[in-house]
């Protein structure tokens, strides 16, 4: 039988390895071909995959079971569940994976894209660019079709050269970024505002005007430290909430 592949993974050390690789695979089975097939590899052929061990990747699929998104059939093997969606809030421990994760759990549409002048509230991330690329999206959820939230991504022109537009329906831009455009995401830096839905976005949500939206900025920085994406998403209120978990050490 044919078995799903998944994407690979770039382990960061500073971050629990069960965690990285739960959320890797987490985002390559939201973001995955509707023709792709449901069955998972073994355990062994992942963990060699991922390289981590059997025990940690036994770690990362119970969280996925758990989460719903598949199923373990003893002597059958490991599947997708076939409604596996995107509704399921994930855990923020600081990995661009996370980001990828909880961004491939719905159906995306590009809008449009092209140059347009850098806007003067933006300015300070992109000292001495006259213009950037700009692509916009609506993203519905995979389950029941209805709006989630829209995006507008203002890229520097020279890395949006790089980007393929149609990838931008699959992918989310940070995984576009990093495995096509070739771009070291090193920080991504959020901005979270409670803000009230204007006419063209409560048009693109489907929301009532002045319905409360849920605004968050994200500047993505390369490895020497310049914003080459800025991000503006407005979510709808009644359908996404925002949460960080923090662990605390025993000396704290």
């Amino acid at each position: 039988m044919t078995v799903f592949a998944p994407d690979s993974l770039e382990l960061n050390r500073k971050l629990p390895l069960w965690y990285q690789v739960s959320q890797s695979l987490r985002a390559s089975i939201l973001g995955r071909p509707s023709e792709a097939p449901l069955r998972l590899p073994t355990e062994e052929q992942l963990a060699a995959h991922y390289g981590v061990s059997v025990l940690t990747m036994r770690q990362a699929l119970k969280e996925l079971e758990l989460e719903g998104l598949i199923t373990r059939q003893r002597r059958r093997g490991t599947f997708i569940r076939p409604t596996a969606g995107g509704g399921t809030p994930v855990r923020l421990l600081g990995s661009v994976d996370t980001i990828v994760a909880q961004q491939s759990g719905e159906v995306t549409t590009l809008l449009d894209h092209g140059p347009v002048p850098v806007p003067a509230e933006l300015a300070e991330y992109f000292p001495g660019v006259a213009e950037v690329v700009r692509f916009r999206r609506l993203r519905r959820d995979r389950a029941t079709g209805e709006a989630a939230n829209c995006a507008e991504n203002l890229v520097r022109p020279e890395v949006a050269d790089r980007i393929d537009p149609a990838a931008l329906e699959r992918w989310p831009m940070t995984k576009v970024l990093r495995d096509i455009a070739g771009v070291t995401v090193s920080r991504i830096a959020n901005t979270v505002q409670a803000r009230l839905a204007d006419p063209p976005v409560a048009q693109l949500l489907g929301v009532p005007l002045l319905s409360p939206i849920l605004h968050i900025t994200g500047v993505e920085y390369d490895g020497q430290g310049q914003a080459v994406d800025v991000a503006r998403i407005h979510y709808r209120g009644d359908r996404f909430s925002f949460a960080v978990s923090m662990d605390a050490s025993p000396d704290e």
